[in-house]
């Protein structure tokens, strides 16, 4: 940490699996990074009292509360960390913002384009009184993803002509998984779209510094009735006592194209058996190409089409090196990073920007772009796969 910086004061919405990958970033961000505000793991809200409190025991949080809205007035939070489902992300944020916290809210921004146009204005009238807010796209945080955009950006790959993005998992292939709330639309919006299609659009409009402009789609849902949780069996609306319908998509498989005339493919699901975390983006141009996956996330592919045909190939680059982007504050070349480092790079490049007073980046309209693009992909499903164009 810099000499005199001040205090960050955090307070987290939110404790389960990206809770804790926030807590996580939170704790660790300023050991190996110098930042110009020291982050302050405050106050942490769950529902429940007791859950909370061993969550914050066990995770680093000072204190514990069961409201969100005593964020709002507490003087120990400065900045609201969203990381509750997606059907409270737009009143949480809002009404954040308009007290004066600047806001991180997890992906998708919204469960609704409307709800996120919400957030988008609530961020402009904040960002007049110097609140600032981000989305949190973890994955533009991968040193080898920073590269691809900076390779693309610097002219050496040309002019795109295609990107192939796909998102595969196979954590509910089993039909007997329960019906979790990523299950539910009035909890989720959707499903395989929303959860992880969302951060394969955001990668492939970053690295490519493009937007996509129409869409054509299919959406499926293999297994439409789960068992619920524990917890709620006995209530089911459907399917007899103890099960419940799933009403989001399990897989979402679209084309499109970019403003500057790339075609594009993408693929987002929870049904590829065998997958864990396969996300993958390849990006071909005139000059080269590129491509990357997170299962070998210290690493990114780049052909270079104008070297001796002879010799010219893919060329595996390892992204460890103190040039490389955030590298230097970890290990030496070679020793890899993994998930967790993302979330770090997310929470450093958030702080220098709070400190700066400049907006941090994915911006909440960046949320919203991808919003658009996950509400026309599904009114294209609906549609039977007619093209549909993407709102400015």
């Amino acid at each position: 940490m810099t000499q005199g910086s001040t205090g960050l004061g955090v307070g987290m919405v939110g404790h389960a699996f990206m809770g804790a990958a926030h807590s996580q970033a939170w704790r660790t961000a300023g050991r190996f990074f110098d930042l110009p505000l020291s982050p302050d793991m405050a106050v942490l809200c769950g529902r429940d009292a007791a859950t909370a409190q061993a969550a914050a025991d066990r995770l680093g949080w000072r204190h514990v509360v069961t409201d969100w809205k005593e964020l709002l007035t507490r003087d120990d939070v400065a900045l609201v960390d969203v990381c509750a489902p997606g059907d409270v992300h737009a009143e949480i944020a809002v009404a954040a913002l308009d007290a004066g916290k600047h806001v991180l809210c997890e992906k998708p921004l919204a469960n609704t384009v409307d709800e996120a146009r919400a957030m988008v204005a609530a961020a402009e009238r904040a960002r007049a009184n110097g609140v600032r807010s981000m989305v949190g796209f973890n994955y533009r945080r991968v040193p080898a993803v920073a590269l691809a955009r900076q390779l693309v950006a610097d002219g050496r790959i040309g002019e795109i002509r295609h990107v192939r993005g796909t998102y595969l998992q196979d954590w509910i292939v089993d039909p007997e998984f329960p019906l979790v709330w990523r299950l539910q639309a009035d909890r989720a919006g959707s499903g395989a779209l929303g959860d992880i299609g969302a951060h394969v659009v955001d990668l492939a409009q970053f690295v490519t510094g493009d937007r996509l402009t129409g869409v054509s789609a299919l959406t499926e849902t293999f297994v439409r009735e789960r068992p619920l949780p524990e917890a709620s069996r006995g209530l089911a609306a459907s399917g007899g006592p103890g099960r419940g319908r799933v009403d989001v998509d399990d897989a979402a498989l679209f084309l499109g194209r970019f403003s500057r005339g790339a075609l594009a493919s993408f693929e987002a699901t929870r049904f590829a058996t065998g997958r864990k975390n396969a996300l993958r983006l390849e990006v071909n141009g005139s000059l080269g190409s590129l491509a990357f996956d997170f299962e070998a996330m210290n690493e990114l592919s780049f052909f270079d089409g104008t070297e001796d045909a002879r010799t010219a190939g893919f060329r595996r680059i390892l992204v460890t090196e103190a040039d490389h982007p955030w590298a230097a504050a970890w290990w030496p070349p070679g020793h890899g990073l993994g998930y967790e480092h993302t979330f770090v790079h997310e929470i450093v490049d958030l702080v220098r920007d709070l400190g700066a007073g400049t907006d941090p980046v994915p911006s909440f309209a960046d949320g919203l772009q991808v919003q658009l693009v996950l509400d026309a992909v599904l009114r294209s499903a609906a549609a039977g796969s007619q093209w549909k164009e993407i709102e400015e």
